[in-house]
């Protein structure tokens, strides 16, 4: 099957590493970092700078292949029947919680995979069209006229769905939903003022807001962030709301612990180095690192949240 497009980085460099023997060296091939997403998003400008630098620093071999579809399920599940030789590694972002709360599968998600490291987080912020200045003068207008203000996510069980069914439920007021089959489509109907607001990463809504197309009405962290100082948080204007964004990398349940370790171990290398740090600020990224728990952790975490907003709002696939 053809992937829709493939990013290669080369290393010049022999493979030096504890592994590197006759017998079960690893890496001794390429490593395929799948994103389940199209390529110039958030997951895949991560996944490409991450890959860039482990061949860099530790001379691996990194494709990054870009499979989108299905809010990132044809990705996942196309990553996770591959191999349990860590050949095959999925980025994952919070849709992957998202998609396996609404999914009709009555499997764990957590048992599927084996966290490796947490990348980063990165603030999401509300966005609204040119309408409204303000968070005070969206409410205004979703509580004289319920159900008037129209929402955009990238489609029913996706991240932003539940995040702004979440503000709705913190705001008592009625949204109206207008589900997309992607994010891009979201974005150009908030720019032309076709729906009223949604939640989106900082980055792609700091591009957006410098072009005068669309406001960003508040942060969702608890303090403003030091690149967007004229940006209030959501506490600010009176709504008790925080969440961030976060990606990371798993592989599939059966990958020996050997890899899972080097692996973590040359991926909290990268995440410390200066340039990447530097790289991921210049996004509004914040690098993690950390153990395979930690990130299997922040997992869980997001799976029992979204869990409770999706009883609370009634969301699920039709």
């Amino acid at each position: 099957m053809k992937y829709t497009r493939r990013f290669i980085f080369l290393a010049s460099c022999a493979l030096a590493t504890p592994f590197a023997s006759a017998q079960g060296a690893y890496p001794a091939k390429p490593i395929h970092f799948v994103v389940p997403f199209q390529a110039g998003g958030e997951s895949d400008i991560v996944a490409r700078q991450i890959a860039t630098k482990l061949g860099a620093l530790r001379g691996y071999t990194v494709i990054v292949d870009n499979y989108p579809g299905a809010g990132g399920n044809l990705g996942a599940e196309k990553a996770l029947r591959e191999p349990s030789d860590g050949y095959t590694l999925l980025v994952i972002s919070g849709a992957y919680a998202a998609n396996a709360v609404v999914s009709k599968k009555s499997s764990d998600p957590l048992a599927a995979i084996q966290p490796i490291i947490q990348f980063a987080t990165q603030p999401s912020v509300l966005v609204s069209s040119l309408k409204y200045a303000t968070v005070g003068e969206l409410l205004d207008k979703a509580r004289k006229s319920p159900g008037s203000i129209n929402y955009g996510s990238a489609g029913i069980g996706s991240l932003g769905h539940f995040s702004n069914e979440n503000f709705a439920l913190i705001t008592g007021v009625k949204l109206n939903h207008v589900p997309y089959k992607g994010n891009s489509g979201a974005i150009a109907d908030l720019a032309s003022g076709q729906i009223d607001m949604m939640f989106a990463g900082v980055t792609g809504a700091r591009a957006l807001a410098k072009g005068g197309k669309v406001r960003m009405l508040a942060v969702t962290t608890p303090k403003r962030i030091a690149a967007l100082p004229d940006v209030p948080t959501l506490a600010e204007s009176g709504v008790r709301y925080e969440s961030s964004l976060w990606h990371g990398l798993v592989a599939s349940k059966d990958v020996p612990p050997a890899v899972v370790e080097k692996l973590n171990a040359d991926l909290n290398a990268v995440l410390r180095d200066p340039e990447i740090v530097a790289r991921f600020n210049s996004e509004l990224l914040t690098p993690v690192g950390g153990t395979p728990n930690d990130f299997k952790e922040v997992i869980q975490g997001d799976l029992d949240r979204l869990q409770h907003i999706a009883k609370m709002a009634n969301i699920k696939m039709e």
